[in-house]
């Protein structure tokens, strides 16, 4: 008992003095402001926070993230067609491709997939 808490405190111990060094020697003597400060995709980090943002382009991408997300949901339909009774399989699937075209003609009504 008493080698297993002789153990740990050594290990404690030599993992302090290790973190310690290392913390000692990693310090930087010159900070410089731009280098400290984040770099975001070639943006100017001392200029204005607020740059305008196409809301196109956000609701575009939103828009492929949720028919990525259809696509993956779909794949596994075809997997399970080898397994599934055929008749509750077309239901579920037809049900499903339904509901994505529906999603997609209200998109499209409302205009959020025009490219202009």
């Amino acid at each position: 008992m008493k080698l297993n808490l002789l153990t740990i405190l050594i290990t404690f111990l030599l993992s302090f003095i290790i973190m310690m060094i290392a913390s000692i020697l990693s310090k930087k003597s010159l900070y410089d402001r731009e280098k400290n400060s984040p770099f975001e995709c070639g943006f100017d980090p001392l200029g204005m926070a607020r740059m305008s943002f196409s809301i196109r382009f956000f609701l575009i991408a939103v828009i492929f993230l949720i028919f990525d997300v259809e696509i993956t949901l779909m794949l596994p339909i075809v997997v399970t067609l080898s397994i599934s009774n055929i008749k509750l399989w077309i239901l579920t699937s037809s049900y499903f491709i339904f509901i994505l075209i529906i999603g997609t003609l209200y998109e499209w009504k409302f205009g959020a997939l025009n490219w202009l």
